[in-house]
């Protein structure tokens, strides 16, 4: 396989295994507002108290890669989207923060502080990732080098702005579901209904995000009228979505939780298929940045690949076992948060 696309592909299961594990943290965030009570709300708290750290491996993972494989994609992007990346970067570090503070206090006026803290990172986090990824699929005005020239009102575009409200509806969904597989009694029963409403919510957002690809963002389809085979991936995306609403209907939140990763596995699939064999598309005259033009030598992307054989299996390994040690339900104890 040729370099460049091999670390495409690394850099697309790097962005959909961020996507999968800290989606859910991210929604779990979004959702704390809703829900009542301290002992519930140290509930939702740690449920992704042990995870949430590991998650983000994937993330500084994918930046690494970024910046090794396709420095003038990476260049591009983050003096781009300087302001957007600086927030998603407080963010993070909000969350983490409001997670440990916490329970530092008794007192009501801190823990509403930082629980506030939790909802508001997570939502700007979750909210800014969608609209840079709307912006860099749907197309932003590049000079003749490859420097971004729009300004901070060329990312508030309509179809980036509503790619990022379906990742804030995805997030809400997909830690709604996970929350199913962690709490037990009246607190899991409002977890459905929330998981409900954010289903609905995130389809109708799909389509409205389809709508508007399909009739203002022509170069999305190219890839699909040259491989009519890639086609096959919505219908599965279709079939998995489908899959959610029949797991919560069964009461089986293992197989809707499964699903909500497959979906988003498939948008995630798309979003990398539109954009092949871009990194980053030019609206303008100037070219996209693709895969060849911004990439680092063949002797770099060789060895980073042989890196990457060896550390990439070592990250799932690790995420794994923490996954298998944490599972099963939350229970509070001294050590919780």
């Amino acid at each position: 396989m040729d370099l460049h696309v091999l670390w495409f592909c690394l850099l697309g299961v790097l962005l959909m295994g961020y996507a999968i594990l800290d989606g859910f943290d991210l929604g779990v965030g979004i959702l704390h507002p809703l829900v009542r009570g301290d002992t519930e709300r140290r509930l939702v708290l740690n449920s992704i108290g042990p995870l949430w750290d590991g998650n983000e491996v994937w993330l500084v993972t994918f930046g690494g890669a970024l910046f090794a494989a396709f420095p003038d994609a990476y260049a591009t992007v983050l003096s781009g989207f300087y302001l957007p990346v600086i927030l998603v970067l407080l963010s993070l570090i909000g969350r983490a923060i409001s997670i440990e503070f916490r329970s530092k206090s008794t007192s009501r006026f801190w823990r509403a502080y930082w629980d506030f803290s939790f909802f508001l990172s997570s939502l700007v986090a979750t909210l800014v990732f969608g609209v840079a990824l709307g912006n860099v699929v749907g197309g932003i005005e590049l000079s003749a080098e490859g420097y971004y020239v729009g300004g901070l009102s060329g990312l508030l575009q309509p179809f980036a702005l509503a790619v990022g409200l379906l990742a804030v509806a995805g997030a809400a969904m997909h830690g709604a579901l996970y929350l199913q597989l962690k709490v037990e009694g009246a607190l899991r029963l409002e977890v459905r209904r929330w998981a409900w409403v954010a289903f609905f919510v995130f389809v109708g957002l799909n389509l409205v995000v389809a709508g508007m690809a399909l009739r203002g963002v022509p170069h999305l389809l190219l890839n699909f009228e040259r491989w009519p085979f890639a086609w096959a991936m919505p219908v599965l995306v279709g079939l998995a979505l489908a899959n959610i609403p029949r797991g919560l209907v069964r009461d089986r939140p293992l197989q809707a939780f499964a699903s909500s990763c497959a979906s988003i596995a498939g948008l995630t699939f798309l979003a990398a298929a539109a954009l092949y064999p871009n990194l980053v598309v030019s609206s303008s005259s100037a070219p996209s940045l693709d895969i060849w033009r911004s990439a680092s030598s063949e002797a770099t992307l060789r060895l980073m690949a042989i890196i990457a054989m060896i550390g990439m299996p070592l990250v799932a390994t690790y995420t794994a076992t923490v996954y298998w040690v944490f599972r099963g339900k939350v229970e509070l104890d001294e050590h919780s948060y």
